[in-house]
């Protein structure tokens, strides 16, 4: 059967299941379309900048309320669509579709929880399971997330990372001359990338992440990055932050967060950056959808505290 992207977009908005092999036929399409793309994509502002989104799907729809519905408003999705809430499966269906029906205005990058050992654990492969009686549709997405950009430069300007810095990327060229395509490893500059933190502002360099995985980085580290590839900000998601974003180091590295009510149990609100033509940066922030609030009477299992860092 021939796929209907148009029809798939309208369906996923109304909160609908698309049947699997439409799923497949999506992430095939995307997969080639993503690998097309270098490992560092240039775009240019306006544009608005989404965190950890995390499978809430109704914040989600909140977040097009917000910002405009594509493709009328230009979209940069730092990672991490999936897991821990309920509706992954819609939420990675729906950016997909978007992302195929409009490449030039839906930018996606890879995150840590895009990974097939992450998946396993932390609720995906289960709703896969669950939704789909089968471990199909996870395979298709799973071989989608390894084609995902790991980052973005906005106007040369404001670099755009899940995570954070790596000891061993000193210049975007180095990043541009990764393999990118497979499974996440556990060290190297790939898993740096996709889970470094920022640390205390005195850190004099790296240190080994309490994560388990990637490093913490101060704002030494920022500044000195910055500066050799003539960049000004750095910008990354990653982390929860209870007011909806944090800026550290004297306005060179921001975390924005995009998942009100995480795990429909931790309080917090989210927010969304716009990045103006001028640059300019205005995060809005706003609280979980109703439907995301009804939500809360199920929640999602409490993160390890190692997402709380």
């Amino acid at each position: 059967m021939k796929l209907d992207v148009d029809s798939c977009i309208s369906r996923l908005y109304a909160g609908q299941l698309l049947d699997e092999w439409e799923v497949t036929q999506i992430c095939e399409q995307t997969h080639a379309l993503l690998a097309a793309e270098p490992n560092v994509v240039p775009i240019s502002a306006p544009v608005t900048v989404v965190g950890d989104v995390h499978g809430q799907f109704f914040d989600l729809l909140e977040i097009f309320q917000i910002g405009g519905p594509p493709p009328s408003t230009n979209y940069l999705f730092l990672g991490d669509y999936v897991d821990r809430g309920h509706h992954s499966v819609e939420t990675i269906s729906l950016l997909c579709a978007l992302k195929l029906r409009y490449p030039q205005r839906i930018h996606l990058l890879r995150g840590n929880h895009e990974s097939r050992n992450i998946t396993r654990t932390y609720g995906f492969y289960a709703e896969c399971q669950t939704k789909y009686g089968s471990a199909q549709a996870w395979r298709a997405f799973t071989d989608l997330f390894d084609a995902l950009a790991l980052a973005v430069i906005i106007d040369d300007s404001i670099f755009c990372v899940h995570g954070g810095l790596s000891p061993s990327i000193v210049h975007v060229d180095q990043l541009r001359a990764l393999d990118r395509f497979g499974e996440i490893p556990h060290e190297g500059a790939l898993a740096d990338l996709v889970w470094s933190d920022p640390g205390d502002d005195d850190t004099p360099g790296f240190a080994r992440s309490q994560r388990g995985a990637g490093f913490t980085f101060g704002a030494c580290v920022v500044d000195r990055f910055l500066h050799a590839n003539g960049m000004a900000h750095v910008l990354r998601a990653h982390q929860l932050c209870m007011e909806g974003y944090v800026v550290l180091f004297n306005d060179r590295l921001s975390t924005v967060w995009s998942a009100p009510n995480y795990c429909y149990r931790c309080g917090n609100v989210a927010s969304v950056l716009y990045v103006d033509p001028y640059l300019q940066r205005d995060f809005v922030t706003f609280d979980a959808a109703p439907e995301s609030c009804a939500a809360a009477a199920t929640p999602a299992p409490a993160p390890d505290a190692m997402y709380f860092l």
